[in-house]
């Protein structure tokens, strides 16, 4: 075989000490497993569902005519993960089960992890990284949220996976495996680009020359299998995520600490410091091209980790992309490198005291998020949306300023009655007679995005006694965007008295006469 191969470089472990481990190895590891699901499960409706949540069910439950012009009109992104929610809800719609989907995804990323470490590295660094995944509080954070975050770590996961197997044997296998991943890694955000980019750059450093081609033809398939996404992104442009904020210094910052898992600045440091010791000793030969297989495993996991945050920083100078759950895929490199960098650490007595004080932070984290959440305040939709409906009487209108906010009000509509199907339908007509967004009785994909028009306005305060507005993630008052105020000027003339009540990033106005 050739002896550039990486399957021959030094230091990489041999196929069969992938069946070596001793018996207590893999007594802790199920252990990891077990306690992986019991951290997750725990406490997993603590937190009230919020929009986005309500928006991802509300999406996936809709008929299959309007889900489809959605996925392809609006929310080609995570289309996977609706698409598995979408199946999923058959069996259940309580906020635990349809959670659960969530939780079981992110369980299965430790032994993918797992996997990939051993690959990369040996068997100890492979334990020492399913244990601080088993208890990162950031992993947690999404594990337990019906949204694409867990299932889009697990399918980077295995994409890094496929390609390093693939480098150590490039086997047919092995590569149809890659391009699989990378590609349903894409359908679950197509932030996956980034780490398809990333990994180009890291292979483009020349660690296996044997049979470039065959790498080509995987990233062209690649490309080729998520043409329809990268239609999508040229068709809508920067629209859905317009809404993100250009960021700063301490947003990155905060996002490293956040990824670290703790809510504090002491775990991330001592995350730093093990990151160094496994990428210091490399020093220049870091950057150098070609490099051996020790050195370009850190390049590869280094690349993974900073490459998406930089650009995505860099580019928001231009137009804002940088959104830390959308890298929550750079999770893994940042575990491996710290588990590489405690397994340099050659006294076992000092490997298990670090070891520990990085757990024993890291569970303050997981404890943390039980009851908070690291990158945002999520909204009280349900809270208000109760509000309206304990309130409404017969004749109500009412108008939604955004119009995606009627999917969060739909979803909370149905929970007051269960998730009996035809009783569900009928939640909301028991409240306000909705007149914008509305289409159709049910939700309708063009429910989920536009404007109301001044006559509309005027019409639905002609046609009723009082009106109710729900207004989100609004500006303050005086800053009101031209939406607001338009429907603000309208209803104020039709009506003498506005009562307004104020939930978290929520406000509901009751305009009557």
């Amino acid at each position: 075989m050739n002896s550039s191969a990486p399957a021959e470089a030094p230091g990489l472990p041999s196929q069969a000490g992938f069946h070596s481990a001793s018996l207590p190895h893999w007594i802790t590891l199920l252990l990891l497993f077990a306690a992986s699901f019991a951290i997750r499960f725990w406490c997993l409706v603590c937190k009230p569902f919020w929009f986005d949540e309500a928006y991802s069910v509300e999406l996936a439950r809709i008929d299959l005519r309007n889900f489809v012009h959605l996925l392809w009109w609006r929310e080609a992104n995570m289309s996977l993960y609706y698409l598995l929610l979408r199946g999923w809800i058959t069996f259940g719609q309580s906020p635990f089960f349809v959670r659960s989907l969530s939780v079981l995804i992110s369980a299965a990323t430790l032994p993918a992890l797992y996997w990939l470490a051993r690959l990369l590295y040996d068997r100890r660094v492979a334990l020492i990284a399913a244990a601080l995944f088993a208890f990162n509080g950031y992993s947690l954070r999404y594990a337990q949220e019906a949204r694409s975050y867990s299932l889009f770590v697990l399918l980077a996961t295995l994409s890094s996976a496929f390609l390093i197997a693939w480098l150590r044997q490039p086997t047919r296998r092995n590569r149809i495996a890659y391009v699989l991943a990378s590609m349903l890694a894409v359908y679950a955000h197509f932030y996956a680009l980034l780490l398809v980019a990333a990994q180009w750059l890291a292979v483009r450093s020349g660690i296996s020359r044997e049979r470039p081609n065959e790498l080509r033809s995987s990233w062209i398939t690649i490309g080729v299998a998520v043409l329809p996404l990268l239609t999508f992104i040229a068709k809508t442009g920067a629209g859905p995520i317009k809404w993100i904020q250009r960021p700063g210094v301490r947003d990155v910052a905060d996002f490293f600490k956040n990824l670290s898992g703790g809510n504090s600045w002491i775990l991330l440091l001592g995350f730093a410091t093990f990151c160094v010791l496994e990428i210091a000793p490399a020093g220049h030969r870091l950057l150098q091209h070609q490099p051996d297989w020790k050195i370009w495993r850190g390049q590869f996991l280094l690349l993974w980790l900073v490459f998406p945050v930089a650009l995505t920083a860099i580019l928001s100078f231009a137009r804002p992309v940088f959104l830390p759950r959308y890298l929550i895929f750079t999770l893994p490199a940042l575990i491996l490198l710290v588990a590489a960098g405690l397994a340099q650490l050659r006294h076992v007595w000092l490997l298990g005291m670090a070891l520990a004080v990085l757990l024993l932070l890291s569970s303050a984290g997981v404890l943390y998020v039980y009851g908070h959440d690291f990158d945002n305040e999520r909204d009280a939709s349900g809270l208000a949306t109760n509000f309206i409906l304990d309130h409404s009487q017969p004749g109500d209108a009412i108008i939604f300023h955004i119009a995606a906010t009627r999917v969060a009000y739909e979803f909370f509509c149905s929970m007051r009655v269960g998730e009996n199907s035809a009783s569900r339908h009928n939640a909301c007509r028991l409240g306000p007679e909705i007149v914008f967004p509305y289409h159709s009785a049910g939700l309708d994909y063009r429910d989920f995005t536009g404007k109301p028009t001044p006559d509309l306005v005027h019409t639905a305060a002609a046609s009723h006694p009082r009106v109710w507005l729900m207004l989100m993630n609004n500006a303050p008052p005086g800053k009101a965007d031209a939406t607001t105020q338009m429907i603000t000027d309208t209803l104020s003339e039709s009506f003498a008295r506005t009562a307004v009540s104020h939930f978290a990033r929520v406000e509901v106005r009751l305009y009557s006469k």
